[in-house]
């Protein structure tokens, strides 16, 4: 297996050709559009299968690895089409349980996915634009709901939602997963940990919470990869009235917390979280050591938008509404505000977005 330099990314500024991929779960499709100045541009829409909710782009490759619930849970493997956006299969393997979150080691020979049904976290090997051979790893933790990797893939993170904690592991030259010492990180019980996000320098990480709706900063040495549970601050309207959610509840029915997903913008100096059942995007402002400061905007964005991603050019925001179906983009200025620029529908259900 080849060495590992990092995690799958899509670096450096805006181009005519930066793509943004909105996969649509109701609708079983991942729409295709091209991201302009503040724009948005459809180009195509693909139909994977219905239950379509995660995907980790490889846009070195023009690769797209999807999970999917129908006919059967699976992972697909997609060519892009740059220039048409068009997504054509070319593999597919079948899993146990459908899978929550996927995430590629930065040269592609590495696949790594989370179950938050089966309850697994899984590193599987890559080749030749589809899986090969058996699992190297697994991890099993109560609802895993995400998993990352550093820049240079020496370790992996799963948050489980189920066991309110991290699993923090090492990556091994084989694609094996090595328990860290300690093997977990907690998260304050009853919280609900979600996603995780590194920051650009890697001394910290960043996870939002589902039923406490907290943003919460994770103090990271980049040389063990151990994380170490640091502040935290709330990404919540005070003024939306919601309440402490659990684990099986309906946030809506019952106006309760739901928060969702997490990402760096503006080079490292905001942290946007975002919450569906008020449906807004907080900004939460960094100082230069990463630590968290205020929330300094809540922004009413699209309905419940379970899915976003800030662009390469680290301003642009594109936000999904799996309420709405929708997408819409956005611009962080210098001073935290962000300003809707366009919007598009894409399919019932959108809730992921990558750039390529």
């Amino acid at each position: 297996m080849k060495s590992r330099m990092g995690a799958a990314s899509y670096d450096g500024g805006m181009t005519e050709t930066t793509l943004v991929l909105v996969g649509n779960a109701k609708a079983g499709t991942v729409s295709v559009l091209k991201l302009g100045e503040g724009s948005l541009e459809p180009l195509s829409t693909s139909t994977i299968g219905a239950g379509t909710g995660t995907f980790a782009v490889d846009a070195a490759h023009s690769l797209v690895y999807c999970a999917t619930k129908q006919p059967e849970p699976a992972i697909v493997t997609l060519r892009l089409d740059r220039s048409s956006g068009v997504l054509t299969e070319v593999a597919r393997r079948a899993v146990a349980e459908p899978l929550a979150y996927l995430t590629l080691t930065r040269d592609g020979d590495l696949l790594l996915g989370a179950s938050y049904q089966g309850g697994w976290g899984v590193a599987w090997p890559v080749a030749d634009g589809g899986l090969v051979g058996e699992e190297t790893s697994r991890v099993e933790h109560a609802n895993l709901h995400c998993v990352v990797t550093d820049s240079a893939s020496r370790y992996a993170y799963f948050v489980s939602l189920g066991d309110d904690l991290i699993s923090q592991t090492a990556i091994g030259e084989d694609g094996v997963l090595t328990p860290l010492d300690p093997p977990t990180v907690a998260a304050p019980e009853g919280s609900g940990p979600r996603h995780l996000v590194l920051a650009a320098d890697e001394h910290a990480a960043y996870l939002v919470t589902e039923f406490s709706g907290e943003a919460i900063r994770l103090e990271r040495d980049p040389a063990t990869g151990q994380l170490t549970r640091a502040e935290s601050v709330s990404i919540v309207d005070p003024e939306a009235g919601l309440t402490h959610s659990r684990f099986g509840a309906d946030p809506m029915a019952e106006h309760l917390i739901w928060g969702a997903d997490v990402h760096v913008a503006r080079f490292g100096s905001y942290l946007l979280a975002t919450e569906r059942t008020a449906s807004t995007v907080a900004v939460v402002s960094l100082d230069a050591d990463g630590l968290l400061g205020g929330v300094v905007g809540l922004v009413p964005t699209e309905a419940q938008p379970r899915g976003f991603a800030v662009a390469p050019d680290s301003r642009h925001v594109v936000v999904a509404g799996e309420g709405s179906g929708s997408v819409a983009v956005y611009e962080l200025s210098d001073e935290g505000e962000l300003v809707k620029r366009d919007r598009h529908e894409t399919g019932a259900g959108a809730n992921w977005v990558r750039f390529a």
